[in-house]
């Protein structure tokens, strides 16, 4: 069975609303409205393409599906700090999400570069070990991420999309997460 089921629906009033569906069935779930309706669906489809592509399992998705709800990821933080690979994952897909608005595609060592000056930059990520990427690794989460983006942008006010996580046998020390410099 899936560990997560993940369900975007577009609303016909223009907002969009994220259903998470655990393996035991248990829900949390969040609308979105005016600009986080339009700006949310794709920053969670590129959570998905990141967290699969390159076997995250306690990314966004598996922490969800692990039991944290949606009020957990943020303040009053009532499960505490965000563990540090979920931290990551949040980087990495910021990353992508930033490279998708520049209209321009980055190459992996952009990408390496980018998480660099951000993490010197950033408090928050201090902690973190800036990602170093290959371009398989860029190539594969751009895959499974214009796939989805493609099949929600097709969606129809009333329909969804639906998306399943998965657990992987691998885990992000392995070759297919990015490496930390």
């Amino acid at each position: 069975m899936h560990a997560l089921a993940i369900r975007l629906k577009r609303h016909p009033d223009g907002s969009a609303s994220l259903t998470l569906t655990r393996a035991d069935g248990s829900v949390t779930w969040q609308r979105q409205r005016g600009q986080t309706g339009n700006v949310f669906p794709s920053h969670d489809i590129t959570h998905y393409a990141v967290e699969t592509a390159l076997g995250y399992e306690h990314g966004f998705y598996g922490l969800v599906a692990d039991g944290w709800e949606m009020a957990d990821f943020a303040a009053p933080w009532p499960r505490g700090p965000i563990p540090l690979e979920a931290r990551n994952v949040e980087l990495i897909v910021g990353l992508f999400d930033a490279e998708r608005r520049s209209g321009e595609r980055w190459s992996a060592e952009q990408f390496s570069e980018h998480a660099a000056t951000y993490v010197a930059a950033s408090k928050v990520a201090s902690a973190l070990a800036p990602p170093v990427f290959t371009d398989d690794q860029i190539a594969r989460v751009r895959a499974v991420r214009d796939d989805a983006l493609a099949r929600w942008y097709a969606t129809t006010a009333g329909g969804a999309l639906e998306l399943r996580f998965e657990r992987t046998t691998t885990h992000p020390a392995s070759a297919s997460a990015p490496s930390s410099r």
